[in-house]
């Protein structure tokens, strides 16, 4: 697994920016986390394994992902049981050689409000809470220079792992790892996205100064999180489960979250994108079988969450740490 996690091309790239001293220390600390492992980790890596030698011939990263090139029926059907061998697949999708991983999410759709705000041309990135790496690859789509991703979810750096494998060359990478386990004060990285994070954490202006703190000077954060409607002083606060989720804790309103980022040092805040999260966004698929948002919902009225909390509702905001 460390051979495809290619460890030895992230610390070339990283060589002489402020981040090589931290790209020396990771085989280490990334070892220390395999000896722990994970019950259905070799099952998932026998997946990736089990990819069929295709080569991508078309790649286009840009509007989509979608990889194609030539390949017999006995290839297809190796590659579309490899990849079931890694369901669930929650965000998406992804097109490869004819086989269709129709994922929970429609992440495209998210990026296409998020993509035409950034310019990411020439850009060293890094992705916090970045699941299965979807989103890393439409960032080199947007002319990243780099991209660092860290989740520590196996299953998700096994599905990174298996596009990996028809995109050796690009410069991606996931570790499997949390914010957490990055050193203090890093300073490395021009872009810092945090999507989907913020809500899971108990401290959240802590979350942001921790964002902050991997961002070069002049660096930029884009953030994507769930929002309420109000003012500066409207935050809730679920008192159990969030559409089903336990692990909710501070939904705030666009003004609060701005003035959150401000009060953790950010200038030039902008909110760039606010939209609820339709059934047809986020829903179940053959390859995620679970219950989604459809269940999340109340039948009767899709404006409020099973709880009687206002349904999910996602902003997006962009700020420049001075």
């Amino acid at each position: 697994m460390m051979r495809r996690m290619d460890l030895d091309a992230l610390q070339a790239q990283l060589a002489g920016t402020p981040l090589q001293e931290w790209s020396a220390d990771l085989p280490g600390q990334i070892d220390a986390r395999l000896a722990i492992g994970h019950g259905d980790l070799q099952r998932w890596y026998a997946a990736v394994e089990a990819l069929p030698p295709l080569v991508a011939e078309q790649i286009d990263l840009r509007n989509d992902f979608r990889l194609d090139g030539p390949r017999d029926e006995t290839a297809r059907e190796a590659l579309d049981s490899a990849l079931r061998g890694l369901i669930p697949w929650r965000k998406g999708p992804f097109h490869l050689f004819d086989v269709h991983v129709d994922t929970e999410w429609r992440s495209d759709w998210k990026w296409q409000r998020v993509s035409p705000h950034l310019d990411l041309t020439g850009k060293r990135v890094l992705d916090v809470g970045c699941g299965n790496g979807y989103y890393m690859w439409r960032m080199l789509g947007d002319g990243a220079a780099s991209v660092v991703g860290i989740d520590p979810n196996w299953l998700f750096l096994c599905q990174f792992l298996a596009m990996k494998h028809y995109l050796p060359d690009r410069p991606a990478w996931h570790l499997p790892i949390g914010i957490e386990d990055l050193p203090a004060k890093l300073q490395g990285f021009d872009t810092v996205f945090s999507m989907g994070v913020l809500y899971h954490r108990r401290s959240p202006i802590d979350h942001l100064l921790e964002l902050k703190d991997c961002l070069l000077k002049g660096g930029e954060l884009v953030l994507e999180t769930l929002v309420v409607e109000g003012d500066a002083n409207q935050v809730l606060v679920p008192e159990d489960r969030y559409a089903q989720m336990r692990n909710v804790w501070f939904l705030p309103s666009v003004p609060a979250l701005e003035l959150w980022l401000r009060r953790a040092g950010f200038v030039d805040v902008r909110c760039v994108d606010v939209s609820v999260t339709s059934v047809e966004e986020q829903r179940s698929t053959e390859w995620m079988r679970f219950q989604s948002l459809p269940e999340f919902l109340d039948p009767l009225d899709h404006r409020r969450t099973l709880e009687g909390l206002p349904a999910p509702r996602r902003a997006v905001l962009v700020a420049r740490k001075p």
